[in-house]
């Protein structure tokens, strides 16, 4: 009983996190398309043509708010690429062989 308890902690976990991230998606989109209509039309209103606005400073929240929404997505969906399960596996395995030779160096 005591595992089917440890996965059904584990797969509420997994759900918090996955709505966490569709949550932090939303967000992204409606707050950045407020910011983004708001820039144009302001911008417009004050006598530029469609063009001018178009440049990096009206979509550099999209840009860099992505990434971090990027590497969050990452963390969820298990997609680390540097820190993956593998890579954290064969550190474990070096560590754990390290201490076995310093322990038999004293044997």
């Amino acid at each position: 009983m005591d595992r089917q308890e440890n996965k059904l902690e584990r797969a509420k976990e997994r759900l918090k996190e996955l709505k966490g991230f569709y949550w932090h998606a939303v967000v992204y989109v409606g707050v950045n398309s407020f910011i983004s209509i708001s820039s144009i039309i302001g911008r417009m209103n004050s006598g530029a043509n469609f063009t001018d606005v178009l440049d990096f400073g009206t979509f550099a929240v999209w840009v860099f708010w992505g990434i971090g929404l990027f590497f969050h997505g990452m963390k969820v969906f298990s997609r680390n690429p540097i820190f993956s399960k593998r890579w954290e596996e064969r550190q474990i395995q070096k560590y754990m062989e390290k201490d076995r030779q310093e322990a038999e160096k004293f044997k």
